[in-house]
């Protein structure tokens, strides 16, 4: 008899997996299609705005990231940062002590002299992210799950590992909206791992809320 109720349990949460999944995705591919049509002007207007201030470089960023499963993907942003950034983080880190320790601990720089002027205020309103609904429609992201590490940070990432990567990673998430840049990297595992051992469509649409609230008033942006 216990069997049985296991087994009925058992089959009714895949039911609830299942379903979760499909509405997700349906969810997805809906709201990426519709933000891809604001997509054109913003990145226009980023355009303009580098190019008066004598940057000609690229305006979209590209870098393989950590998806599903381990597997890697190349993931898009607005680019943020001078065309040297991963240069000047590495001269940073050979002549500065105290960025050192700041970069060991958080993993970023609370204020990181690579961002441009442009690169700052797509920071703060978080359309630099906006890129990345091409990665939700190709399948690579959600729009709610983990952040997409780098293929360096896995060591780092350590016993989280496997458990982050249970899910797709996200364009925002339970990390970005319980903390954010006010958080270390350890704090941060910890909350991603939470997020994929309990995801569910309620805790979606609760993240979802809460990163309206913390884009529009800035909460944890740098």
């Amino acid at each position: 008899m216990n069997s049985e109720a296991t087994l009925e349990s058992t089959n009714s949460f895949s039911i609830r997996k299942t379903l979760y999944f499909i509405i997700k995705r349906l969810f997805d591919i809906i709201c990426s299609l519709i933000g891809c049509i604001f997509l054109l002007p913003i990145a226009l207007i980023v355009k303009i705005s580098y190019v008066l201030n004598k940057d000609y470089a690229p305006i979209f960023f590209s870098q393989d990231r950590i998806g599903k499963n381990g597997k890697t993907f190349k993931f898009y942003k607005f680019r943020s940062m001078v065309v040297d950034a991963d240069e000047v983080l590495k001269e940073i880190l050979k002549n500065d002590k105290e960025a050192r320790k700041e970069y060991k601990l958080n993993k970023k720089f609370k204020n990181d002299p690579r961002i441009t002027k442009m690169g700052k205020i797509l920071r703060i309103t978080s359309l630099d992210e906006l890129p990345q609904l091409i990665n939700v429609l190709k399948g690579d992201m959600s729009l709610i799950g983990n952040r997409p590490y780098l293929p360096r940070e896995k060591e780092d990432i350590g016993q989280y590992f496997d458990t982050i990567v249970k899910t797709k990673p996200g364009l925002t998430g339970y990390w970005q909206v319980n903390g954010r840049s006010n958080t270390t990297f350890e704090e941060r595992l910890k909350l991603e791992e939470y997020y994929s051992n309990h995801a569910s469509l309620k805790m979606d649409i609760k993240i979802l809320f809460k990163t309206v609230y913390v884009v529009l008033f800035h909460k944890g942006a740098e």
